[in-house]
């Protein structure tokens, strides 16, 4: 449970930090879910993200651009930051399941965030009124290599901090 609230904390720090480009800002919150998910496994990086959320809900400023509270999750970003959810548990279900493979890294990862941009994008189209491909071009197309570059650079350090850990 130290692992999950320590990297709830490092969620709550980088996730407020943020870049906002359009509707849906840039943060680093999916790199630590990612981390969270690879070294804890899919119960833990579940447990860790609910925990993230959580603390969000109840008010305290930890998500992008400094924000907290249920309206939050309420708003037009709110299914992204549900959609945390189903990410970590599926980026970690994947690693746990192929043995810690390394291609499971990223594979697990990239089905993650499938289901992230499914959940928040469909949930942004509702809020906002905007069909499934407007959607899809402003809160997905944007934030494709930026997510690659961040999947890239927690398949290298993601192994190397789990064989830390040992759980």
């Amino acid at each position: 449970m130290i692992f999950c609230a320590l990297f709830a904390a490092i969620l709550c720090v980088l996730a407020p930090l943020s870049i906002p480009l359009g509707p849906i800002p840039l943060s680093l919150a999916t790199f630590v879910i990612y981390m969270a998910a690879s070294v804890l496994g899919w119960k833990l990086g579940g447990v860790t993200v609910i925990l993230y959320i959580t603390i969000g809900a109840i008010g305290l400023p930890v998500f992008s651009g400094f924000a907290g509270g249920f309206q939050k999750l309420a708003g037009v970003t709110g299914g992204y930051i549900i959609g945390y959810i189903p990410c970590a548990l599926a980026t970690g279900f994947v690693i746990e399941k192929s043995g810690e493979r390394l291609w499971s890294y990223p594979l697990g990862m990239a089905i993650g965030t499938i289901l992230l941009y499914t959940l928040g994008t469909v949930w942004f189209s509702v809020q906002t009124g905007n069909g499934i491909a407007a959607a899809l071009l402003i809160c997905v197309v944007p934030f494709l290599i930026g997510d690659s570059l961040k999947i890239v650079a927690a398949t290298i350090v993601a192994p190397q901090v789990r064989k830390l850990v040992n759980l």
